[in-house]
């Protein structure tokens, strides 16, 4: 039985670094036999404000719809976005506001602080993009959006190992610094697919 995978490209462009990543790495875990669906965020239509914050139900869009009914399908969660201003895109962010929610991602216990985390049973992978050098994103301004993403938002729901792999500085990156980059998105992917 092949590994389900789903990619999510959470960089709004689609001709971008990030985007090159999530093709190579769905690409080549496809070839290792996976079965792999790839959502880009830019393409789908949605408000990702969630306008009333909990205290009303925001019918969901069918992009969204789609997008539960893919995350339900999936082992392995593949998550593709840069570090903007130290933490994720407002689409990505904006994104997991209208979809991991109470009854989908987690629920509240009656009358406990605990909850139930309703994604267990999948691995998450994230392959991140920065201009500011890994090291200086770890030990410097010590991983604000990892940090994010890993512990308070994947792990709260279930979701775990959650491993990271950061892409960076690009800025100033070589064309030959980023297809080395790719190379090992299609490593990364491979070695999912088995």
């Amino acid at each position: 039985m092949s590994r389900r995978i789903l990619v999510i490209l959470g960089q709004p462009s689609s001709h971008s670094l990030c985007s090159s990543l999530a093709h190579a790495y769905a690409d080549a875990a496809r070839q290792s036999g996976a079965e792999v669906r790839l959502l880009s965020l830019g393409d789908m239509h949605f408000d990702p404000v969630l306008r009333q914050g909990y205290a009303h139900v925001q019918p969901l869009e069918p992009d969204l719809n789609d997008a539960q009914m893919d995350i339900r399908w999936a082992q392995h969660l593949v998550w593709v976005y840069p570090i903007w201003w130290g933490g994720l895109p407002a689409l990505l962010k904006g994104f997991l506001d209208r979809i991991f929610l109470p009854g989908f991602a987690y629920k509240y216990r009656t009358n406990s602080v605990l909850w139930d985390r309703l994604l267990t049973g999948r691995s998450a992978e994230l392959l991140v993009t920065m201009d500011s050098p890994p090291w200086y994103y770890r030990w410097i301004q010590r991983q604000p959006g990892h940090r994010q993403m890993k512990q308070t938002i994947l792990q709260f729901c279930g979701i775990r190992p959650v491993r990271i792999h950061s892409f960076g500085p690009v800025v100033h990156s070589s064309d030959a610094v980023r297809a080395r980059w790719i190379k090992l998105a299609c490593k990364l992917g491979a070695r999912a697919g088995t």
